[in-house]
């Protein structure tokens, strides 16, 4: 139970990723903010899963690309919790076209989520933190790292996040409050089947081709790196933004295993 005591928030916890971040610092003793923006009933369930672990929990609907929005919800964390512990930033959103394609707005709405809500959302969150010596984890994307067909917009967004991952770091040392991040690698969430099943099967073999571990990654696999990095064993680590792929990142084309195994 490392985080007994603690209040933590998990932007984007209705589904994937963030939900199953909620679920391991509940299972830890945390008591949970469950952010969300349109998913209503699955921000509900996840809740009603933390409720059940015997942990507090607090739902709250935002728009993150708005920043009245993003006060309104550390202002109801303030009035349901008094403090904040653990931040995580997980939410983001875009529009997947090409860059060419882009409009002003999509590229607005992307970095209003992900950047400029990242920044508000640590000065809120670090006037809560104070004396609790706070930590905050962002969630990037291999997107920043690898070029990804239709992902110029979000993967210049979380290039920027891993940045200001660094920076904030270094300003929040002093304040007692860690600031790290994981960049996941291909993880099955509902937004990775966006293109269908088919395509989600083959994108999967690929994947798995080129990936050490030999498998993709779980929501899970990702929950288990932030909770680390929101605990007391990672108070040495500042400013790091932590691969979290399964090896996906140090392999290329010329990895020829497959083609070896296929002519055995």
């Amino acid at each position: 139970m490392r985080f007994a005591g603690k209040v933590a928030l998990v932007t984007g916890s209705s589904r994937g990723i963030g939900r199953a971040i909620a679920l391991r610092l509940a299972r830890e003793g945390a008591d949970v903010v469950v952010h969300y923006r349109r998913q209503t009933v699955a921000a509900q369930e996840t809740a009603a899963a933390i409720a059940a672990l015997g942990q507090r929990v607090l739902v709250v609907q935002a728009e993150l690309g708005e920043a009245p929005a993003v006060r309104r919800m550390f202002t109801q964390v303030r009035e349901t919790f008094g403090v904040l512990d653990i931040f995580v930033a997980n939410a983001a959103a875009t529009a997947f076209k090409p860059l060419l394609e882009q409009q002003a707005h999509h590229i607005d709405k992307t970095f209003a989520i992900t950047v400029d809500a990242l920044v508000l959302a640590v000065q809120e969150a670090a006037r809560l933190m104070q004396e609790r010596r706070g930590k905050i984890v962002t969630v990037s994307g291999i997107d920043a790292r690898r070029y990804i067909p239709l992902h110029g917009a979000l993967a210049a967004a979380k290039g920027a996040l891993e940045v200001l991952t660094a920076y904030l770091a270094c300003e929040l040392a002093s304040q007692g409050i860690s600031v790290n991040g994981v960049n996941p690698g291909f993880v099955n969430t509902d937004s990775a089947h966006v293109f269908g099943e088919k395509v989600y099967r083959l994108l999967e073999k690929n994947i798995v081709t080129y990936t050490p571990m030999q498998r993709v990654g779980t929501p899970d696999d990702i929950a288990n790196v932030v909770a680390f990095l929101c605990s007391e064993d990672a108070a040495w680590i500042c400013g790091q933004t932590l691969t979290v792929d399964g090896g996906l990142s140090l392999t290329s084309p010329f990895d020829i295993r497959h083609l070896l195994a296929q002519s055995d």
